[in-house]
């Protein structure tokens, strides 16, 4: 196993040099600390199976390759796309952007036609907490989709309160089914939460 460690070590460390990136910035591509990163380069631990997937995605090896001894000549030349998380922001942007335009141009074409219907930028709010609900699970960090979701589960319930119940001035009504939609949304995000940290743990226990 400490043999193992050395190993592992050696090709993160060679690897991440190659890219000309620190030990913090690796830690950033990959969502871990660097402490972590350094823990790995001194051998003290072996990344899990999932990491291991995630660096061999980002320096553009096989598993394989993390986890066998090499010569200098097997050294594979490394090009790391370390602008993939801006783009990704670029790409959110222009999407939430490109739907309030489309919200935009909708209501003044109303509008010049005798309608005034400022709805349409409410209905443009809950599909943009959509687009970020898709984006950040396809891209961002789990954590973040507790929020998004719950800016989406408002938007939907302030929407059927303005068309329906608006004229009521009854605004509590709209909290009798938003307070237990966000306890639901919660104890979904938390009730994975311990089965994770105990996976995590029984890993790094294995790993030692």
């Amino acid at each position: 196993m400490d043999e193992l460690k050395k190993i592992v070590a050696k090709n993160i460390t060679e690897l991440r040099l190659a890219c000309n990136m620190t030990q913090l910035e690796l830690g950033r591509e990959i969502s871990y600390s660097d402490k972590a990163v350094s823990k790995w380069e001194r051998g003290e631990a072996i990344p899990d199976a999932y990491v291991l997937l995630q660096l061999s995605r980002l320096f553009g090896v096989t598993v394989d390759y993390l986890l066998t001894g090499h010569g200098e000549e097997d050294s594979p030349k490394v090009t790391v796309l370390k602008s993939a998380p801006a783009n990704h922001l670029v790409v959110a942007l222009i999407s939430i952007t490109g739907v309030w335009t489309l919200a935009a141009l909708i209501y003044v074409i109303l509008l010049l036609s005798g309608i005034n219907h400022p709805m349409i930028f409410q209905y443009a709010v809950t599909v943009c907490t959509i687009v970020l609900t898709v984006m950040n699970t396809l891209w961002g960090k789990r954590i973040y989709n507790l929020f998004i979701i719950s800016a989406l589960v408002w938007s939907i319930l302030l929407t059927i309160y303005l068309i329906f119940f608006a004229l009521s001035y009854n605004w509590w009504q709209l909290l009798i089914l938003g307070i237990p939609a966000e306890v639901i949304i919660c104890l979904c995000f938390i009730v994975k939460k311990p089965r994770m940290i105990f996976l995590r743990k029984r890993k790094n226990k294995n790993s030692e």
